[in-house]
């Protein structure tokens, strides 16, 4: 299974309500957010991270760095398919992309073999995570094969939200609810502190 699997982390986005600073390098208890994800993922071989800009910023994870396979701020479906053609190409024995927004520090440690284990019991081509009450589109386990289909559906449908491109195919949710949300995502300095807090906590327990 976890050949199967390629983690592609997300780290394009814009982060405006941050002054569009890496949210990945965000550290939470003295560790980046992408630190806490690559431990939580650390079964899987093979992890990629789709990153724009001066990728040098980003050496020190020592992962291949996939920049967007199209000009201009697609969004994170641009993301996944870039890092989707990237797998086909260079890892082509992967069947499944794991893509992880890279602004939550404390995704469940399981989060890709439950996704793997309910696609191979449903058949799907997507599987999506979920938590209380709440989908999350861009914590979702993709068939390699659909890389083809999205890159036609952004680029000449002009579809940008991951959940227009979901409905068309199988997808299944798989639910991960707990407390705190397993997907707590930072977006505002209010997020970073209670993140810290959650930390001190689980610390202190």
């Amino acid at each position: 299974m976890i050949n199967d699997v390629v983690v592609g982390f997300l780290a394009g986005g814009l982060a405006r309500r941050l002054g569009g600073i890496d949210k990945c390098l965000i550290e939470i208890a003295d560790k980046p957010i992408l630190n806490w994800q690559l431990e939580k993922t650390a079964q899987f071989p093979n992890r990629i991270l789709n990153a724009n800009g001066q990728l040098e910023r980003f050496a020190k994870f020592n992962l291949a760095i996939i920049p967007d396979v199209i000009d201009g701020y697609f969004g994170p479906l641009c993301g996944v398919l870039s890092m989707m053609k990237y797998t086909k190409k260079h890892i082509p024995f992967a069947k499944w992309l794991l893509s992880c927004a890279t602004d939550a520090p404390f995704i469940p440690g399981d989060l890709g073999e439950r996704l793997y284990s309910k696609g191979l019991a449903s058949n799907a081509d997507i599987l999506m995570a979920s938590s209380n009450g709440r989908n999350h589109p861009v914590f979702c386990l993709w068939n390699i094969e659909l890389a083809d289909a999205l890159e036609e559906a952004i680029l000449k449908q002009e579809i940008r939200k991951i959940d227009l491109f979901t409905a068309r195919y199988k997808t299944v949710h798989e639910d991960f609810s707990a407390t705190p949300d397993p997907f707590l995502n930072i977006n505002t300095q209010q997020d970073i502190d209670y993140a810290h807090k959650i930390v001190n906590s689980t610390n202190q327990a």
